[in-house]
Parts: structure tokens; C-alpha cells; sequence
């Protein structure tokens, strides 16, 4: 029980500052959602639903390819800014609401999440998605995962947490796992859609892309993961004022390198 208020707690940070979060976290990739609109072979005027659709960095761009969407948020503050992002899509509507206790008016060809699945009770989302899928419809799952290109940048600014006694969080930009860890039946998201969920037909792809950032940038990167908004702030406002210098003293920014993780399925008819 501890685990599971730690994480409802740890989910709802986003949404302290939900503008500086959908100003930090980029997209996904054109192809990644091209690619789900094509497995999901939605008939005209069939809806798709998001799940914990956050501030909108998915939902637009597959409401800016004609698909209906129904987004269900948890927190009102990031709903909030999600609406303001969809002022003159009346394709998309937005429901507050935690996706284990929702309760659908329709059945849905699609269930996507972006960047949110880990945050849904593991005990009841497989069988939530089920709930709101037609037969034979999709689940689209995926994840941005990134790393700093520099390994020798990487090592300073893990160094710089080490100096304030701080470890790096988790599943974040300096977390030295490789990510995604599991690749295809080997993911932990295969196999739970497969043993768990009930559904079949999966596929697993991959999509590299980079960027550069700025030594405020990449603050702003690290401030929208949840490890690091967890923190207190005046230790937090130190790391982030030294990473900065760091990134200042390596040359002015940093190469970040992009890998969106997919993983699609489809319900049993």
C-alpha cells in the first residue's frame, strides 16, 4: 500500500507546474504515430482514447491527422492545459478522471498511452483495457527514452549529483541502464499484454531521432521527470545551477539522443 501511495503521489507531480512540463517534453515522432493509426485501421468516425494524455504532446498529433480522441487525465491541472491546447478541435474531448475508475459511454477501435502506462494500477489496467476496446481493437503503448550522446558529459553530471549526495533517478537522461531494457517478447510490456492483458498480434518497433539542448534546456528536461520534482527544492535549484554550468563549461549545449519505444497489440475478438 505504501508503494502504490508513493507512486499516485509521485504521478500527480507532474502537474505542479504542468506549463513548464509541456514546454520541456518533446513529441513523438510522425512515423511512430503514422505507424499506429495504420495498425489500428480505425473505421471513419470510430474513436480513439488516450490515456493519461498529460498536457496534449501526444494528443495533437493524432488529432491533426482527422482521428477522434477522448483523453482521460487524472490531474486537473495538466487537463487544463491540455484543453487550452485543443481550443478548435471539437474532435477531441477531455475527460478528468483516473482511467481505473472510468467508465466509457463507447466502445473504442484504439487505446493509446504516451509516456503513461507505468502510472496505471497494474492490478486492473489490463482489464481496463479491455473493458473499452471493441473486439479486435488496438492497444498502442510507447515511451521517449532518452540519452546524453557525450558519455563523457554524462559522467560529469552524474558526478555533480554525486557531490550533493544525490543519486540519479530512475529512467531518467543520466540513469546508466540502457533503455529500453527488453527489446520484443523479451519486454516486460510484451509480456504483459500477452499473459495479462489477453491480447495478441504484438509488434515492437523503435525510433531514433536527436536534438540539441541548451544548458537551461536540459533543466528543464531533468525538472519534468518526476525523480527530480520529487526532490526538495533548494537542493534540486544547486544540482540544476551546477549541471548548467557543466553543460555551459562542455562546449554550450547537449546532444540528447532519442529513442521512442512502441509496442502494439490487438484485443482478441
Amino acid at each position: 500500500m505504501a508503494t502504490e501511495e508513493h507512486d499516485r503521489e509521485r504521478r500527480q507531480v507532474f502537474g505542479d507546474d504542468a506549463e513548464q512540463y509541456d514546454t520541456a517534453r518533446p513529441g513523438y515522432p510522425d512515423r511512430l504515430v503514422e505507424d499506429v493509426l495504420d495498425f489500428a485501421a480505425l473505421p471513419a468516425g470510430v474513436p480513439a482514447v488516450e490515456v493519461g494524455a498529460g498536457t496534449g504532446k501526444a494528443t495533437l498529433a493524432f488529432a491533426a491527422r482527422g482521428t477522434p480522441v477522448t483523453c482521460v487525465e487524472p490531474d486537473a491541472r495538466m487537463a487544463r492545459v491540455l484543453r487550452s491546447r485543443c481550443t478548435g478541435l471539437p474532435h477531441v474531448a477531455v475527460e478528468v478522471a483516473d482511467f481505473e475508475t472510468w467508465r466509457p459511454d463507447r466502445p473504442y477501435g484504439l487505446l493509446y498511452c504516451a509516456q503513461a502506462w507505468h502510472w496505471v494500477d497494474p492490478a486492473v489496467r489490463w482489464a481496463r483495457a479491455r473493458a473499452v476496446l471493441r473486439p479486435g481493437g488496438a492497444v498502442a503503448l510507447f515511451w521517449n527514452h532518452w540519452d546524453l550522446e557525450d558519455l563523457r558529459l554524462a559522467e560529469r553530471l552524474t558526478a555533480v549529483h554525486a557531490r550533493y549526495g544525490l543519486a540519479v533517478p530512475p529512467y531518467t537522461i543520466l540513469d546508466p541502464r540502457p533503455r529500453p531494457a527488453g527489446r520484443g517478447p523479451r519486454a516486460r510490456q510484451w509480456r504483459e499484454m500477452e499473459a495479462d492483458g489477453g491480447f495478441a498480434g504484438m509488434e515492437h518497433r523503435l525510433y531514433e531521432s536527436a536534438h540539441e539542448r541548451s544548458p537551461s534546456g536540459l533543466i528543464e528536461l531533468l525538472a519534468s521527470f518526476s525523480g527530480y520534482r520529487a526532490l526538495p527544492a533548494a537542493p534540486r535549484d544547486r544540482l540544476f545551477r551546477d549541471v548548467a554550468r557543466a553543460v555551459e563549461q562542455d562546449g554550450g549545449s547537449a546532444g540528447v539522443r532519442v529513442t521512442s519505444s512502441l509496442f502494439l497489440a490487438r484485443s482478441r475478438a
